[in-house]
């Protein structure tokens, strides 16, 4: 009788964290991560400023920052099938783009695109995707996710040894195509919400009982806060605001950090190992805090994560003063600090405002979010073609993350009205 048991089915919602976190790794290592590997090349070649090339990773943030309510609301009503497999198309198309650039307006073009397609295959629809799937585990889920983010550093490498056989032209060619072969066949795994494949959240068989109500009682349907009394709570803008810090800081220091080692003497080999380093240092972050925070809380978990980035950053900026050893610290505190509150962001916004409308509301902040990381990059850029350093610019930020642990550590739950319920 005990040989005759069938094992037990994997609940169909990891399937889909298993292919939000390839996608992730792929679209993050590509166009998010490997755009700093591309940066000093296309510097050399075309005789542009690092503030213009800098600028494209703004617009890429700027677009992405509009379409992110898009997308949000988009998902929540058409599942994200069918966004990530246009997007993937969209967002070859636009490396393809920048392999024939020969001046600023198409390189911006170019990212422009990107930035289109990134917006349907990344974080709002990738966790809107894993969001619908669990409730309980969603911390957890959404961290292993998540981490093919931080896993995309292992991209660096890969693309810089591409362009030093190739071109930075050829280059962008291959990954376009590899755009096609590796995120379109993925699309077809994603499913929108589990009830409408018989399934409930977490792949529970029943509808779980709340802690401190009588078990006789009907359960309540869960949390459920509109869209539009959402954008009403001082609670939607201050994470939003925590977040806007966050893209600021992570998307500089991503887009910056080969040119920032390059400045101090470091060749691009090792630069782009470090540039790899960090984003798998963020993995620890990425899977420890989104535990964390379905254990003890995601408010605090994201004001220690910044805790955490304030202090790397200082051991960063004084990397050319005291010696590289200090990249071993910047590593392990920043790193581990952006992957937590990266990974813990997606949580609380179930956490706090419920999944129905979830991709909405995880939208219209993701927008919030990306006025930092338009205003981030080419700021550092400018910095550095002025004074020929960056570490003003690593002190103002350490500073920044700073208010961002402030603003989220006394956040309150949103209450819900009659109108609400």
């Amino acid at each position: 009788m005990f040989f005759n048991r069938k094992p037990a089915r994997i609940f169909y919602g990891w399937w889909i964290v298993g292919a939000a976190f390839l996608v992730a790794l792929y679209v993050g290592g590509v166009v998010f991560y490997g755009f700093t590997a591309i940066f000093e090349p296309i510097a050399n070649d075309m005789g542009w400023s690092y503030a213009q090339i800098s600028l494209a990773a703004s617009l890429r943030g700027l677009e992405l920052g509009f379409l992110a309510p898009v997308t949000g609301i988009l998902t929540d009503r058409l599942g994200p099938r069918r966004l990530i497999f246009g997007g993937a198309v969209i967002t070859a198309l636009g490396l393809f783009m920048i392999s024939r650039t020969t001046s600023l307006a198409t390189f911006y073009g170019a990212f422009a695109l990107i930035a289109i397609g990134m917006s349907a295959t990344t974080l709002t629809v990738l966790m809107t995707a894993v969001a619908n799937w669990f409730r309980l585990k969603i911390g957890i889920a959404s961290g292993i996710a998540m981490s093919g983010f931080g896993f995309s550093g292992l991209m660096v490498p890969l693309i810089v040894r591409l362009i030093e056989v190739y071109d930075w032209r050829t280059t962008m060619i291959i990954l376009a195509a590899g755009m096609l072969i590796i995120v379109l066949p993925l699309s077809f795994v994603f499913r929108h919400r589990p009830e409408h494949y018989g399934y409930l959240p977490d792949g529970r068989k029943e509808v779980p009982v709340t802690p401190g109500i009588n078990a006789t009682q009907p359960q309540t349907a869960e949390l459920n806060i509109p869209a539009r009394h959402a954008l009403k709570a001082i609670t939607f803008w201050r994470i939003s605001l925590t977040f806007l810090i966050h893209a600021m800081l992570v998307s500089t220091v991503i887009t910056h950090i080969m040119p920032y080692l390059s400045s101090i003497g470091i060749n691009r080999s090792r630069a782009s190992l470090v540039a790899m380093i960090l984003p798998i240092m963020s993995v620890g972050g990425r899977l420890s805090f989104g535990w964390l925070g379905d254990k003890y809380g995601r408010r605090h978990t994201v004001a220690a994560a910044f805790a955490l980035m304030t202090a790397g950053l200082l051991f960063f900026s004084y990397v050319p003063a005291v010696g590289l050893w200090l990249l071993i610290p910047f590593f392990l505190l920043f790193g581990v600090g952006y992957g937590g509150s990266t990974a813990t962001r997606p949580s609380m916004v179930a956490e706090y405002f419920g999944r129905a409308n979830y991709g909405t509301i995880l939208g219209l902040m993701v927008g919030i979010n990306a006025v930092g990381a338009v205003i981030g990059p080419p700021l550092a850029g400018w910095v550095f073609d002025t004074w020929g350093s960056y570490q003003g610019i690593w002190l103002a930020y350490s500073g920044l993350a700073i208010v961002g642990s402030l603003l989220i550590v006394n956040i309150t739950r949103v209450k819900m009205t009659r109108e609400d319920s």
